[in-house]
């Protein structure tokens, strides 16, 4: 990786602003009227395609993709902001499509962090101090606000909204239009307004080679935790642990989910 322009002039265009302290890595190609800041650190193979903003003190991993007009590294939208120095640190192989925002931290301690093959549709958001695990799908107006923490192969779908200091846990699904106000238990699929739970993924985990054993005891934590809402949470989960599907690995990483809710879960 090179500072400045000297290794990279054939690949950046003539209109493109690209700060001479950015940091841009081998075979990076910056498009039309982008604007790159001092502060940026581009890794190799990575593509901007027109008019990019990628500014503030970020860290962009390798082949990522960044489609015209997304807005990458704003400062945040907290109002406890005190302009003091903040980041955000991006993995490899990510795709934002047009309009995508993604801001810095709040404060200097803990960046905004994403992982790698995520994709990130036209007009998603990811807000300050959200932490987001790998192939994550955050559909068209998808909107994370706040401190967010999204696991690993979870899709939030269009248009809906999560609540700050929310999780979403491994490989669940949030349906269209939803309202998240409380975690979204992991393997599980929400929707509504508010969100409620509907079912296990099913399909997303049998495309993702989760055997028979795992989705067979993935279902009965399901009835025994979610589907029936007036049963206590505590009480359904203190019985159910004493089940054998309380036993199996992928329920085990459910119970801790739930367990270490603060905000309480989604039923």
């Amino acid at each position: 990786m090179t500072r400045g322009l000297v290794e990279n002039r054939s690949m950046i265009h003539p209109t493109a602003i690209v700060s001479p302290n950015a940091r841009i890595g081998n075979q990076v190609r910056i498009g039309p009227f982008c604007v790159v800041g001092a502060d940026v650190e581009i890794g190799d193979g990575c593509v901007l395609h027109s008019h990019v903003v990628i500014e503030g003190h970020t860290k962009v991993g390798k082949r990522n993709e960044f489609f015209p007009f997304a807005a990458i590294g704003g400062k945040t939208q907290d109002l406890k902001y005190v302009a003091e120095p903040t980041f955000l640190v991006i993995g490899d192989d990510n795709v934002f499509r047009e309009n995508t925002t993604v801001h810095r931290s709040t404060h200097d301690g803990k960046p905004t962090t994403i992982g790698s093959n995520n994709l990130f549709l036209c007009y998603s958001h990811v807000a300050h101090d959200c932490q987001l695990g790998n192939h994550i799908i955050l559909s068209n107006s998808a909107g994370l606000s706040g401190h967010i923490v999204v696991e690993d192969h979870a899709i939030v779908s269009g248009m809906a909204g999560v609540h700050q200091f929310c999780r979403i846990g491994a490989h669940a699904m949030v349906g269209g239009f939803s309202k998240v106000v409380q975690d979204v238990p992991p393997f599980m699929i929400v929707d509504g307004n508010p969100a409620a739970c509907r079912a296990i993924n099913s399909v997303g985990l049998q495309r993702r080679g989760f055997s028979e054993e795992d989705i067979k005891a993935l279902k009965a934590a399901y009835k025994r935790l979610f589907l029936k809402k007036e049963v206590n949470l505590a009480n359904a989960l203190s019985a159910f642990k004493a089940t054998h599907e309380a036993d199996n690995a992928q329920v085990k990483h459910l119970i801790e989910f739930v367990e270490e809710s603060a905000r309480g879960v989604t039923r």
